[in-house]
């Protein structure tokens, strides 16, 4: 019993301390260095993420960002998973990594908004809601051309999506959801201000300066 609590312990910090370094690479931030584009945090809307990157850098750019925010929520889920840690060191996991994408240690805490990142954790956690998750927001996007409606409505969605399609740890991983889709409203408080002033920029619009 008493080597089954320290194991558990043990992970308990190492995971989500990984998780947490890995989500503070800003891939955004280190795309934009690589490929010579201005730095996302300083052009743009001000946000080191894909939409951002796109208006910057254009479709690679993007696509690297995209894909490099994305990997940094599933990688460390899918290691505590195979570990065969407890369910609440999952969920913490997925939590430190969403953290350090939003408030990255490398880069004086300012990071990205976290939608990216939060779709590859809950993709790791549930692929279905994952999947589910991703349709909604594509479709909101092709339909209205706005990246953060689509976020918003994803995340809005999250956690019922969540529970309806898990059989084992349901409240756990609602209440998990829940917090992350509060994180993620609030970090778009701006967009909503903009979405309802009209004044949010659609998806493929020319850069705008940092609001």
């Amino acid at each position: 019993m008493g080597n089954a609590v320290t194991h558990i312990s043990i992970w308990a910090y190492v995971l989500p301390g990984l998780a947490y370094l890995l989500g503070s690479l800003s891939t955004a931030i280190l795309a934009s260095r690589m490929l010579g584009l201005p730095d996302p945090r300083h052009a743009g809307s001000g946000n080191p993420g894909a939409t951002n990157v796109l208006r910057l850098g254009g479709k690679k750019a993007a696509i690297i960002t995209l894909i490099g925010d994305v990997l940094k929520g599933v990688l460390p889920v899918v290691l505590a998973r195979l570990l065969g840690v407890v369910p609440w060191i999952v969920a913490l996991t997925a939590w430190a990594a969403l953290l350090g994408h939003i408030y990255p240690v490398f880069f004086r805490f300012r990071g990205g908004k976290g939608v990216a990142t939060a779709l590859g954790v809950l993709t790791a956690v549930n692929p279905v809601a994952g999947a589910g998750l991703l349709g909604i927001w594509l479709v909101v996007a092709l339909v209205f051309r706005y990246s953060s409606l689509a976020a918003l409505t994803a995340a809005v969605a999250a956690p019922f999506l969540m529970a309806a399609t898990l059989r084992q740890h349901v409240g756990l991983y609602f209440a998990m959801t829940s917090a992350m889709s509060i994180l993620l409203l609030w970090r778009h408080r701006s967009n909503i201000r903009n979405l309802l002033a009209g004044r949010e920029t659609k998806i493929g619009a020319k850069a705008a300066k940092v609001r």
